[in-house]
């Protein structure tokens, strides 16, 4: 992964954590709806510098530790903005469904998509490891339909939603996958996973490690404020979906948004780069992040307080869902890939939006 400057750190990559956490605490003391616009900004704010320090940390460690210390820290930020609605003043039983599913679809076909099309354009062609990519399929692909579709399917309770131990089962089930693909890839077969034949990944300079040690701290000091400002915006979130009339998934949609922003925007210089293994890192594995950590921490929390989960989703959403993962396994089969199969995913992107609005 490249970075600007690894031999400092800017003097914005100091400030802006430093704001946006004094905001949180002092915005935080309005109920203000004009306070709204403030939370997004410092919120937007603290993301952008987070991937500044995430890219940092990723260059120092190396691929494909890199990848993860990013992957892992949009899951706090995921999971606090999913725990602050769902457990708010008007507890939402379907956020966590609507969101996971969000993430996956935004992953699978908006992000990959994305870093397709702005690749290609770039370099026409681009290739990366099937290994790779196959092993992170494999294991999303199950986990996905074991939360949101196998709900609708069980027979003790009636769907969308599991007993509280197939629930519990669940959960374990997808924190044990994910673990396991945690050491395939940085143990056992993280060959898979480095970029293969990347411009320009040999002529970067990592920086130092004092550079290095520093970037960490202050990711962690960003990503404490964006969960700060995370559990504020949430009622903003909420009020401005029921005063528009806007459809209650929306806000799925957007807590996905807000947490695949630093993703995007790290995947999509990568694979402008010539760097598409580096973007597969960074997209899919979010998606597995979300579902393997985002969902048994909520699990957990819903067993503990005795809060409905509703996890299935409907018919419509199923077709689309299993249809993406059909179109992902052609993309990532071939080992190469062009502006069609990039286009193709936005396509389906711009359907399951359409369907939000349009059911």
């Amino acid at each position: 992964m490249a970075v600007p400057d690894t031999n400092r750190i800017p003097l914005y990559g100091w400030l802006v954590p430093l704001i946006a956490l004094l905001g949180a605490l002092l915005i935080g003391k309005t109920s203000d709806w004009a306070a709204g616009a403030g939370f997004a900004a410092l919120l937007i704010g603290a993301v952008l510098v987070a991937v500044h320090h995430a890219e940092m940390v990723a260059h120092w460690l190396g691929e494909p530790f890199g990848t993860l210390v990013l992957t892992l820290a949009v899951t706090i930020i995921e999971l606090s903005l999913i725990l602050s609605m769902m457990l708010g003043g008007d507890p939402s039983p379907t956020l966590a469904r609507d969101t996971v599913h969000a993430v996956v679809m935004l992953v699978v076909n908006g992000l990959a998509g994305a870093c397709i099309v702005a690749g290609t354009l770039r370099h026409r062609e681009q290739e990366f490891q099937t290994l790779g990519a196959s092993a992170f399929l494999a294991v999303l692909m199950p986990m996905a339909i074991l939360v949101l579709i196998m709900p609708n399917y069980t027979l003790t309770t009636p769907g969308p939603y599991f007993s509280p131990r197939q629930l519990a089962f669940t959960g374990g089930e997808c924190f044990a996958l994910y673990a396991v693909f945690l050491f395939v890839q940085t143990v056992r077969y993280r060959h898979y996973f480095v970029p293969a034949g990347a411009v320009g990944i040999e002529h970067d300079v990592p920086p130092a490690a004092k550079i290095g040690a520093i970037s960490a701290g202050l990711l962690i000091l960003s990503l404490a404020a964006v969960v700060l400002l995370a559990k504020l915006l949430a009622p903003f979130i909420e009020g401005s979906i029921a005063a528009t009339g806007a459809p209650a998934k929306l806000a799925g949609v957007i807590v996905a948004a807000i947490v695949l922003l630093p993703e995007f925007a790290t995947a999509l210089r990568a694979a402008r780069r010539n760097e598409l293994q580096t973007s597969i890192n960074l997209a899919l594995g979010s998606a597995l992040a979300c579902i393997g950590l985002t969902v048994p921490a909520v699990v957990v929390i819903a067993i503990m307080l005795d809060r409905p989960l509703a996890l299935g989703i409907d018919g419509s959403a199923t077709v689309l869902l299993v249809l993406s993962f059909l179109v992902a396994m052609l993309t990532y089969g071939q080992g190469r890939t062009n502006l069609l199969s990039g286009f193709v995913h936005l396509v389906l992107l711009a359907s399951y939006v359409f369907l939000i609005f349009a059911p």
